[in-house]
């Protein structure tokens, strides 16, 4: 590139910047009609107030680092720090994304390829989707893609009425219809509503196992059968998959797709819209279908292979979320298969240690024993002391404590629910003190509901009009008016 090509770049010794004669010397291609007039309106600080400003900021706000996130199917996990140092080394982290396919990049997707073949019983995997949303899109579109290719006119995907609601979103934007099946008093699938709701219109069944209940599809063998013998596709939701990982697998249970979630179960970054990554496996009948390129290996070398002529085509660009992929092996080395395995016990064990001390004091809707999750309902309060799940939610901020998902599953089917998955990494002192604050607030909804009224008292704001903060954020710094 030509100097004179340069958008910004220093000028000559003493020249000034004739936009802002102040600031030092610079050149600009930038017309003189686009450019300001008067410097920004910013503040003038000093480092040591600015690192200030932000580690206060930093105190204001809740951190996987510093206090618990029991988030029910959005698991906030520890992420450890190695990943971060690994992802950070500069052969990698410097990586170009237009330099030529570099071995090592592509040897860390294929081993994370073979990862995920094991753990899920698929025959093989994308790692273009950016997120577990994006890798439901795309297992949905590999299964119209596979219906298309054999002149099938399937317009109706069927979802459990607890499923995520991506599950439904996914499956209208590529063009479906969305019908619901029951769920039993145990919290899984009705399988007699999914049998009298098989037809040769029903393209997949979408389904989480365990599913947003916490609760293990017992009946999950018949369920495949009744979707294969109808022509459909079974199609599985990996947001739940740390709950039996190494236990057993959803290829072996009969699904056709799955999509992972890397920063869910394999503990990358999650949370703040992203970085997260959302790979796709496939049984074999659904491999010639899978976005190019993808990764092959041929003798010792790793090669980017394009030649997928029924592809539904390219999702994002490049390799996906890289990062993600390599924080993702990193984990999956450091633990081995016996690791991980023991991951979903602690999972187990952990969500059946809360549910044992907090279902006195909290109504749990679906009877069927928790995995790795349950969902409680403020029903109770509600009913005899005007407290909802939101009140609980708010006052679980004052006592050191990220509140748990609330009313999901929707209102229809668990009211006033509240979701809650304490993750396999949490100490029995930190479950402790989590329990003991629930039955002091459950306590409190009877002697004193207005404090949950109230809540947060202590944060550094109050309860906020959440809707309106959603639609309408205040995103700009404004100064003060003299």
């Amino acid at each position: 590139m030509k100097k004179d090509q340069l958008i910004f770049e220093r000028g000559e010794p003493g020249r000034r910047c004739a936009t802002f004669p102040d600031s030092g010397a610079c050149k600009t291609s930038i017309p003189e009609e686009m450019q300001r007039k008067t410097p920004p309106a910013l503040p003038e600080v000093s480092e040591l107030e600015l690192v200030r400003h932000y580690v206060t900021l930093s105190r204001m706000n809740f951190s996987i680092d510093t206090e618990f996130y029991p988030l029910g199917s959005c698991t906030m996990k520890y992420n450890p720090k190695v990943h971060e140092r690994a992802a950070r080394v500069p052969e990698i982290a410097g990586l170009h994304p237009f330099s030529p396919a570099s071995q090592g990049v592509l040897e860390v997707i294929w081993e994370m390829e073979q990862v995920l073949i094991s753990v899920s019983g698929m025959d093989g995997f994308t790692f273009q989707p950016a997120a577990g949303a994006q890798g439901e899109f795309v297992g949905i579109s590999l299964i119209a893609a596979y219906h298309r290719a054999r002149g099938d006119g399937k317009k109706v995907v069927l979802i459990p009425d607890s499923a995520h609601g991506t599950n439904p979103a996914t499956a209208a934007m590529c063009g479906y219809t969305v019908e619901a099946v029951r769920s039993t008093d145990r919290g899984t699938v009705d399988v007699e509503d999914l049998r009298s709701k098989m037809s040769d219109e029903v393209a997949a069944l979408m389904l989480t196992n365990p599913n947003t209940f916490g609760v293990f599809e017992d009946e999950i063998l018949e369920v495949a059968e009744i979707v294969h013998d109808g022509g459909g596709l079974l199609y599985y939701d990996g947001a739940n998959l740390n709950a039996f990982l190494g236990q057993c697998r959803p290829g072996d249970m009969g699904f056709d797709v799955v999509h992972i979630n890397l920063h869910k179960t394999f503990t990358t970054p999650h949370g703040g819209g992203g970085p997260g990554s959302g790979p796709v496996g496939v049984k074999a009948s659904l491999l010639p279908y899978l976005p190019v390129p993808t990764v092959v290996k041929s003798g010792d070398e790793f090669q980017l292979n394009f030649d997928l002529e029924e592809s539904i085509g390219k999702i994002s660009t490049f390799y996906g979320n890289f990062g993600m992929v390599l924080r993702a092996l990193v984990y999956s080395k450091m633990l081995g298969a016996e690791g991980m395995r023991r991951t979903s016990e602690m999972a187990v064990l952990n969500a059946n240690y809360l549910a044992a001390r907090l279902d006195p004091h909290y109504d749990r809707p679906k009877a069927a024993q928790p995995m790795h999750e349950m969902v409680y309902s403020a029903s109770r309060q509600k009913k005899l002391y005007g407290v909802n799940a939101l009140d609980i939610a708010k006052r679980l901020i004052d006592y050191g404590h990220h509140p748990p998902t609330v009313y999901f599953p929707l209102p229809n089917v668990a009211p006033e629910a509240m979701l809650i998955e304490p993750t396999e990494t949490e100490s029995l002192e930190q479950l402790d003190e989590f329990v003991e604050a629930m039955i002091s607030i459950a306590k409190e909804a009877k002697e004193n509901a207005q404090i949950l009224h109230d809540a947060p008292h202590d944060s550094p704001v109050r309860r906020l009009d959440e809707a309106t903060a959603a639609r309408k954020p205040v995103l700009r710094w404004k100064p003060k008016q003299s």
